[in-house]
């Protein structure tokens, strides 16, 4: 059964990555957050930096929308929970709008996104080098699909002087209203940090940033008109029960998660899903705490930054040696990328120097100085078809065999992921709203694990 709500939203795209459109998202949240208490952010794909940014630079609630990692009625549903009772949902795309699969295909980008939940699209223009040329692109995006959802655009590193007539030419020839402009900027602009990597100690010189970026485009965006785009979204058309909760414990079961500056990478949903299904999530440090939180069922090692840490993980060595112990004993344990590099006998610094981690698996992950896979996979394990993705500079003297990984265009395919025991670790990270079967069965086997216990 469907629902509709409700929900004034808006998303901001761009031509290309590198026009401007996280610098013109997180502006204008900045700017929204201040003229309505109930704004929510979202981004489209598997990205953990820009939900982070949103959250602890700006302090708004940020989540993904994924159009691969999920069917699209879910994502519809996520994007009317996760919203509800909101004011305005701003949705930030990636990459080039219509960019998606394998570079050659519009599933699981912007305007695959815009066209499952009927958004409304801004399309910001990077127009240094050009200027009347802009509305031949604009004009080009507009029309490359029917049902593109493009109803406003706003113009990047554009001078003050040029941008009135640039603005009614772009208009006149395009039937899109420009909504504002962004001008050049020097002390306001994003730098690109380690993975987007934001430190404790940089958050405050950020916000100020972020405070010097939203007074500039408060002058230069035409704001209401932004709101009244966002108005005009038609009501969104989602399921009304949580279509990836078919499953409940039989009885609660305690599950802990390391959650610090090391490990960081944490899709809030997912843990929404596995409180429905009974669990209690139970958050521990592993750069502080010297032992995992007390009766436990199972374990999650998600991922981060552990490699900017190994030397402090490592002088941990009871907690490393609790967890090593617990997973010996059959606690199950679901680990993605950084949590299963710290799973090994050593791992490696960033500037190649090992240290010992928890040695549960053999050999040791090693810093390559270079990406070695990006981007979306299906991990085929048995009957199970569950969607995945990875981006990883590291790799494994063992990364596994239990699963076969293949890229959804090319085909190309390699082993990978451990599941001995009550395991299930490996580089790729997954989205439990995409594949609920996984969090069933890690459920299953904790309450398995405490009946052993008890």
């Amino acid at each position: 059964m469907t629902i509709s709500v409700k929900l004034p939203r808006i998303m901001i795209a761009a031509v290309g990555s590198g026009c401007g459109k996280t610098t013109v998202t997180c502006g204008l949240l900045q700017i929204l957050k201040k003229r309505m208490p109930r704004v929510r952010a979202f981004k489209c794909g598997p990205d953990y930096i820009d939900p982070l940014f949103h959250s602890r630079v700006l302090g708004l609630p940020s989540r993904n929308l994924d159009s691969f990692l999920c069917p699209e009625d879910t994502v519809r549903y996520l994007l009317g929970a996760d919203a509800s009772g909101t004011d305005l949902a701003v949705l930030e795309g990636v990459m080039g709008f219509y960019d998606g699969l394998g570079g050659v295909r519009t599933e699981a980008g912007s305007y695959d996104l815009a066209r499952i939940t009927d958004t409304p699209v801004i399309l910001v223009t990077d127009c240094k080098g050009m200027s009347l040329s802009a509305a031949a692109v604009i004009r080009g995006f507009s029309e490359f699909r029917r049902d593109s959802h493009i109803c406003g655009v706003i113009l990047n590193r554009v001078s003050p002087g040029l941008y009135p007539a640039l603005k009614k030419q772009i208009e006149e020839e395009t039937g899109i209203p420009v909504v504002g402009y962004v001008p050049k900027l020097t002390d306001c602009i994003l730098e690109s940090r380690h993975l987007g990597l934001v430190l404790p100690d940089e958050i405050a010189a950020l916000r100020e940033k972020m405070e010097k970026l939203a007074a500039v485009l408060e002058e230069t965006l035409e704001v209401e008109q932004i709101l009244s785009l966002a108005e005009k979204a038609p009501d969104l058309v989602c399921p009304e029960e949580d279509p990836a909760c078919r499953y409940h414990t039989e009885r609660p079961v305690r599950i802990g998660l390391a959650r610090d500056e090391a490990f960081c990478f944490i899709y809030e949903d997912n843990l929404r899903l596995l409180r429905k299904m009974g669990a209690e999530i139970l958050p521990f440090s592993p750069l502080r705490d010297s032992a995992l939180p007390d009766n436990l069922d199972g374990l999650l090692l998600y991922g981060g930054y552990p490699e900017l840490y190994a030397e402090r993980l490592s002088q941990n060595r009871s907690l490393l040696a609790e967890i090593r112990r617990k997973i010996n004993e059959g606690m199950p344990c679901m680990a993605e990328c950084g949590g299963f590099m710290i799973l090994h006998e050593e791992m490696e610094d960033l500037e190649g120097k090992s240290y010992p981690m928890a040695g549960i698996l053999p050999g040791k992950v090693r810093y390559t100085g270079k990406l070695q896979r990006f981007g979306y996979m299906t991990l085929e394990h048995n009957a199970d078809r569950i969607p995945a993705h990875e981006f990883h500079y590291y790799e494994s003297d063992d990364p596994g065999t239990a699963c076969r990984a293949v890229k959804p265009v090319s085909g190309r395919s390699w082993n990978c992921m451990h599941t001995e025991g009550g395991l299930l670790a490996g580089f790729p990270h997954l989205f439990y709203y995409g594949a609920p079967v996984t969090a069933e069965r890690f459920l299953q086997k904790a309450c398995l694990y405490g009946g052993k216990a008890e």
